[in-house]
Order: C-alpha cells, then structure tokens, then sequence
C-alpha cells in the first residue's frame, strides 16, 4: 500500500494510528490520565467530605447558594432551566443526543473518534450512577422538577462536561471550547435554579465527566489525532484537484 513520509515517519494515509503525531503517540504516558484520574477521585472526595462530615446534609455552601437562587427566581430563568432539564437528561439527553453526535462524528469518517466519545459517555452516565448509590444524598426540599434517586452527583452536569471536553479533542478548536465550557456552565446553573441539585453535586458531575473524558482519551489520542490529520490531507487534495480542474477549463 502507498506510504507517504511525514514529520520523519514513513505513513500509511489510511491508518490513522500511523498518520498521528509523536506528541499523539507520547500521550498515554503523560498528564491525561494522571489529571483526569485526579479529577475523579476529588469528584469521589467531594462525595465522601458531604457524607461522612456533613451526614449528608448540606454544606453551607450550598445552602447559601441555594437561598440565593430561591430569593431570585423568576419565570424568565424558569423556562431557559427547564428547556436544558429535557435537553440534559432523560431518554433525549441520555440516548437521543450521544446517539446523533455519535452520528455525525461517523458522517465525517471519524470512527475512532466516535467510538472514543460513546464510550466515553457510557462510562461517565455509570459512573454517576455508582457514586449516586454509593453515597445516596437526598435532593434538596425545592425542587421545580421530578428526579430520580441520589443527588451527588449531577449527571446533567457530568454529561455535559463529558461531551464538552470530548467535542473539544475531537475538535480542537477555540470556538468548539468556549461553546463546550458555556453549555457546562448553564447546565451547572440550571441544575441549581430548579432545586434538582446542591452546588456540590453540579461540581462533583463536572468533575467526574470531565475526568472520564480525559483519562480515556489517553489510549485512542494517537487513532483521534490520525484521523483528523487524514482528514485534514484528504480536504488539502481536494482542494488541489478542484484548482487543478479549474485550470485545465481555462
């Protein structure tokens, strides 16, 4: 099969673990797994510190949090928090929304990229679920919404950072970031504003999504960044042979 030479390596264009990068290659046995196991286990201390020394009450910080939002809610917070209460949760967020990125991320012949956020998702929705059993903390008292069992932590705030942070590899781009980090944010405070979580169950999921997604980035970096530079040489032919054909009509 036709290799091509690149940064010094001799390339299959079809093999998207030969078409990485040596950084791409390097990066299991660098930060992403130590800083993303890290977050993981704080999102777990954070847990243990509400349960074993707050008996699973309330921190003050989140009372305080929480008394702020209930002195200002408003219908016009009401119905943005709701709209993201469907859009994070339920068989729409949980099944619908992965299943349509997963798509769109094979649409664009990147199944190792695809792979790696479904993956990532469904080990960060179980990982909400264990430590919702393990730590078993009660929601609090003004709720505007139905949830299930377990308040620590938040799975609309886990998914979000998950999908935020695995968009944000995939796509390395500012804008895809910034979008990622605003959707976590709002979701985190919608979780709040509807009494559905305690502040430190939004920080918990945050955590523990954002850590899953990047400790297993770790094992498909080399496959996800193959991909995107067999991408990116597939678009640069492209747009050579539409040159090419351009000129040989004139």
């Amino acid at each position: 099969m036709h290799s091509l030479p690149y940064d010094g390596w001799m390339i299959n264009p079809s093999s998207p673990e030969r078409a990485a990068d040596r950084a791409a290659r390097r990066i299991a046995r660098r930060w992403p797994v130590i800083s993303g196991l890290s977050a993981v286990a704080l999102a777990a201390l954070l847990g243990l510190v509400v349960v074993v020394r707050a008996n699973g009450l309330a921190l003050e910080v989140d009372t305080e949090w929480m008394d702020e939002i209930i002195e200002h809610r408003s219908p016009v917070w009401e119905i943005p928090s709701l709209f993201m209460n469907s859009l994070g949760g339920g068989l729409f967020g949980v099944l619908i929304v992965p299943a349509v990125i997963t798509l769109a991320i094979v649409f664009f012949k990147r199944p190792w990229a695809a792979g790696y956020y479904l993956v990532a998702t469904v080990l960060s929705a179980g990982g909400v679920q264990l430590l919702k059993q393990v730590f078993g903390r009660a929601r609090p008292e003004d709720m505007l919404v139905t949830s299930d069992f377990g308040s620590f932590p938040s799975g609309h705030v886990a998914n979000a950072a998950t999908m935020a942070v695995c968009l944000a590899i995939i796509l390395p781009r500012l804008w895809v970031a910034l979008a990622g980090a605003a959707y976590t944010i709002v979701m985190l405070l919608s979780r709040t504003y509807l009494g559905a979580h305690w502040l430190t169950d939004t920080i918990g999921g945050l955590l523990l999504g954002a850590g899953v997604a990047v400790v297993l980035w770790a094992p498909f970096a080399a496959k996800i960044d193959g991909e995107r530079q067999i991408a990116a040489r597939r678009r640069l032919e492209r747009q050579r042979q539409r040159q090419r054909q351009k000129m040989a009509r004139l």
